[in-house]
């Protein structure tokens, strides 16, 4: 295949197709938004599963790079009530099939796989217009533009390639995420270093969680979620971290001390994180020259599967375009199919919304034993 490939945002799922076509040898750019590779924080721990992000590691030939970056002993999962009581404490025994990995980490060995210049940083989108026969031109931030006949794109919930083929945004899920980091955690928050364990901390309750990771370098990392508007969070002063993690922690009235620890006790500020979703079984009709992945295709309420979602994405459209190298069009139908019902089969496989009755330590451990059925 001779028509090059032009990929929009060097997250985890545009560098796994650029890997995927790279190593198949067919030309690709990836241009990102961000100014380098460290211009932000990436996130933290990903579990990376066998049946589908580790399937696209393989299709990219990184599996042994894969595994040298895996965090030993975070499978272990901890599912704790709201006053404490340890419900569920398993063990980390080495079978599981969804090890740990820091998301830069991750994402360092992608960037490495891949011939220097391939990402040109600072390359921020500001307007897509199609020119026909499937053609489209990109404008970027500073006044230049590009034009490619294969346009991937994988620049995440508010992807400017998107409009180009459907005209969902996503929507506010009525849950933000408040994320706390709590560093050295053994030696200075041992209380809270203990009810998180060796792996994940779950501490589900109606309109109320709080998930945690024992990240490297003894870091505790929590998201405490809560079902309210955006207007309610709006009216929280996040730039007083004191003001703001008592604020979030009087939503946790009555919970064990060592649990609402990992919102006061942070050492950073407290990060807002409003969560989006598009719609349901988002999908569209075929444009010639254009396709989503990841989150710019199927963005969903967090369950695990997104990044891994967008890995397979990457690796399943990198070998469409493989074996059907004269033939885009069918190439990007076929991965298309197979994109539109694995993304609708994820959004049903949730664990129970926030509000939900079930999302309780008790009805999530009546969940994972219906899954392990």
């Amino acid at each position: 295949m001779h028509t090059p490939v032009t990929i929009i945002g060097a997250g985890l799922g545009g560098l796994t197709l650029a890997r995927v076509l790279h190593v198949r040898g067919i030309p690709v750019t990836v241009y990102e938004a961000e100014s380098s590779p460290s211009a932000r924080a990436q996130g933290g721990l990903l579990d990376i599963h066998d049946y589908n992000g580790q399937l696209a590691l393989k299709a990219a030939g990184l599996l042994d790079e894969f595994h040298a970056i895996v965090l030993e002993g975070r499978q272990a999962l901890r599912v704790l009530d709201r006053d404490g009581t340890v419900l569920l404490d398993q063990a980390d025994d080495g079978t599981g099939g969804r090890p740990e990995v820091q998301r830069g980490d991750l994402r360092q060995v992608l960037l490495d796989s891949l011939p220097a210049g391939t990402v040109r940083w600072g390359q921020k989108v500001s307007r897509t217009h199609a020119l026909g026969d499937g053609r489209h031109e990109l404008t970027f931030a500073d006044g230049t533009t590009v034009v490619t006949s294969l346009l991937v794109g994988a620049d995440g919930a508010w992807s400017r390639v998107r409009p180009l083929l459907s005209t969902a945004t996503p929507e506010y899920i009525g849950k933000s995420v408040v994320e706390t980091y709590l560093f050295d955690a053994g030696t200075r928050h041992p209380a809270a270093a203990k009810a998180v364990g060796g792996g994940m901390l779950i501490a589900p309750s109606p309109g109320r969680e709080i998930f945690a990771h024992r990240e490297k370098d003894d870091t505790l990392h929590a998201y405490v979620g809560l079902s309210q508007p955006q207007d309610w969070f709006a009216a929280i002063d996040f730039t007083d971290a004191a003001t703001a993690t008592t604020r979030i922690a009087q939503e946790f009235d009555g919970w064990a001390p060592e649990l609402t620890a990992l919102i006061t006790d942070s050492d950073v500020a407290p990060v807002l994180r409003p969560l989006y979703a598009l719609p349901s079984g988002h999908r569209w009709d075929r444009v010639p020259g254009v396709t989503l992945l990841g989150d710019a295709a199927h963005l969903a309420a967090p369950n695990g599967e997104g990044a891994n979602l967008a890995m397979l994405d990457g690796a399943e459209l990198g070998e469409a375009l493989t074996a059907h190298p004269d033939d885009v069009e069918t190439a990007l139908i076929e991965y298309e199919r197979a994109m539109f019902l694995r993304g609708a089969q994820t959004v049903s496989d949730e664990m129970p919304g926030i509000d939900s009755a079930d999302n309780t330590a008790h009805g999530v451990i009546a969940m994972f034993t219906e899954k392990a059925r």
